[in-house]
């Protein structure tokens, strides 16, 4: 066995499909934690967490230790996350039957690359490096109340989202809360020691973004999530209505961002984040209609549809969202004033 730094690089940008197991027991340790926490999703936790480190660093309170753990730990906690959802959803007999998780993505346990056994302990290892960090984060703050609330908060989501919190429909919700107002403020908090409900405001947009793709993914697979009855939020509300809402969260997207830079917590160069117009309109217009029967010709990623157009929006938009907060900090940086005597 050796370390396969390519399929780290690989794994870590997009879904991987395998099928043989000779070449799964090939792969290096890493990569297979890669691809079977689907990192290429998760890669949305690191964006969380630098989009809270450059705030806090335009604050003046940014320490690299502190960030690269706190990191590294929530990249690992999502990923231990998803381990366990693919565990929940197989041990209840969700993920059965070709059913729709099973196909656009390597699962474990489906294919028979690991058992339930080795599925626990990977749980449990991942789950262990992610709880150190969130022990350092707690210390790192003094213990302070506000940091083990949110450290509780996220390891009852962790625990509960497969089930019971997405059969009750409010999955996507949290998701949404999540990768959005908590995480990002929470990250800030942990970096500055203050709270700020402006960064509460400023995590709406990147969660929305986060949020879509979660709603968007369970559109997709609404029809085989309601005959296991699995209530995801849209076989609660309707397959309809579930791609309003989401059509809503991309508006607002822009419309919360556009409101903090009127409001002078952002200044106009967050105006960037509209270059990744294309793939919002292109994301509102495929969800006026219902999901295609059969995959359109040249289509990479069937069953995958609607999360796929999301996908692509939320790293365009995640992708500026982030070049502009670097681009802001420069220019307070090393142009003080230059907003004020712009205008």
């Amino acid at each position: 066995m050796y370390i396969n730094f390519a399929m780290w690089r690989k794994a870590s940008w997009r879904l991987i499909k395998m099928d043989d197991k000779k070449e799964w027991d090939g792969l290096d340790i890493v990569s297979k934690w890669l691809i079977a926490t689907r990192s290429a999703v998760t890669l949305v936790t690191v964006y969380s967490s630098v989009i809270a480190g450059i705030l806090a660093a335009r604050d003046g309170a940014f320490d690299w230790l502190t960030f690269i753990i706190v990191t590294l730990g929530l990249f690992i906690a999502h990923g231990t996350n998803n381990i366990l959802n693919d565990y929940t959803d197989y041990t209840r007999g969700v993920d059965r039957d070709n059913y729709f998780r099973t196909q656009y993505g390597v699962h474990p346990l489906v294919q028979k690359f690991w058992d339930t056994s080795t599925s626990i302990r990977w749980f449990i290892a991942s789950g262990f490096l992610a709880t150190l960090a969130g022990v350092y984060a707690l210390y790192h703050t003094g213990f302070n109340t506000t940091t083990l609330g949110l450290f509780i908060f996220g390891a009852i989501v962790l625990l509960a989202y497969t089930y019971p919190f997405k059969y009750w429909g409010i999955g996507e919700f949290l998701i949404f809360l999540i990768w959005g107002p908590i995480l990002i403020s929470g990250v800030y908090f942990v970096l500055t020691g203050n709270w700020d409900w402006n960064v509460v405001l400023a995590g709406v947009p990147f969660g929305l973004s986060v949020g879509t793709i979660n709603v968007a993914k369970h559109i997709d697979k609404h029809d085989p999530d309601k005959a296991k009855g699995v209530g995801t939020f849209p076989v609660r509300v309707g397959e309809a209505n579930a791609r309003r809402v989401n059509q809503v969260a991309v508006v607002l997207i822009y419309l919360v961002t556009l409101y903090l830079v009127l409001d002078g917590y952002f200044t106009p160069v967050m105006l960037l984040i509209f270059l990744a117009y294309k793939e919002a309109l292109m994301l509102i217009g495929v969800m006026n209609k219902p999901k295609p029967t059969e995959a359109p010709e040249g289509w990479p990623a069937w069953p995958v549809w609607f999360s796929g157009f999301a996908f692509q929006h939320n790293r365009k938009f995640g992708g500026y969202l982030i070049l502009g907060l670097i681009l802001e900090l420069l220019i307070a940086k090393f142009l003080p004033g230059f907003w004020t005597g712009l205008f």
